[in-house]
């Protein structure tokens, strides 16, 4: 399951983008910019806290939850570093109730929600012997996902795309982005521009919490060759290969 899936341009990094595209009906269509005045932060951080309460007690019943006690605390330990970065880049979420904990499903992956609540996949992290710094590198892509408000994004886009949902309820449409397969054909195109938005953020990120650029990087290395197929997107990610070049590039010229 993945919570974070829609992007729009860049503007919270500074960046210029070009406008995204979703498709319809086999149709690329070009998506304008979403008003951010229909939801507020606080409404889609409401509502992902509901989401992220319940995500728990199925893990839990299911008896995945929280098993490795050593595990959940150094991904804390780690997780305390980059939050603190975090409240220095994104003043906004300084008085965010972060949360992480963690899953030993082998189908799980790790994902962020509005507001700070991260599910971190041991399974993931293990299959890749992850080092600290490599571990960092996940959690603050993941962090980087909740301050960039990708959920809040997500929504409004969504909206854009099916307008006529702003006559339905959000807890209707929080189901629909997630499950309804129109809505996830259509923006699955903005989830990749979406996850390399995630990835610059939080390599820099995590650079300013001093972590070393260069072994940050190693994290998509890993990610690249563990992979079995590093040289085709997925629907919602780009190609690892690409991605791994791509962080390669950036910490290149975040070292100069």
């Amino acid at each position: 399951m993945s919570f974070v899936r829609l992007v729009t341009c860049s503007f919270l990094l500074g960046l210029t983008c070009s406008p995204a595209h979703a498709y319809i009906d086999d149709k690329p269509v070009v998506l304008p910019r979403p008003s951010l005045s229909s939801l507020t932060s606080a409404q889609v951080i409401a509502g992902a806290e509901k989401m992220y309460r319940q995500r728990l007690s199925d893990i839990e019943q299911a008896g995945y939850l929280d098993k490795d006690e050593a595990f959940l605390e150094r991904a804390k330990k780690i997780a305390q570093v980059l939050i603190h970065q975090a409240a220095q880049d994104y003043p906004d979420t300084r008085h965010w109730q972060w949360e992480i904990h963690s899953t030993s499903e082998q189908e799980e992956s790790a994902y962020s929600m509005a507001g700070g609540k991260i599910l971190l996949s041991q399974f993931q992290v293990e299959r890749l012997n992850l080092n600290e710094t490599e571990l960092a590198m996940l959690l603050s892509h993941e962090i980087a996902h909740a301050v960039l408000e990708h959920n809040r994004l997500e929504y409004e886009q969504a909206l854009v795309l099916f307008p006529t949902w702003h006559q339905r309820s959000f807890e209707e449409l929080e189901e629909a982005v997630d499950n309804d397969e129109s809505f996830l054909r259509a923006l699955a195109p903005l989830s990749k521009q979406q996850e390399e938005e995630a990835d610059t953020a939080g390599l820099k990120l995590a650079q300013g919490a001093g972590f070393s650029v260069h072994s940050l990087v190693n994290f998509y290395k890993k990610l690249s060759r563990n992979s079995a197929n590093p040289n085709f997107d997925s629907k919602s990610h780009p190609a690892p290969a690409r991605r791994w070049m791509a962080m390669r590039a950036l910490a290149q010229t975040l070292s100069q």
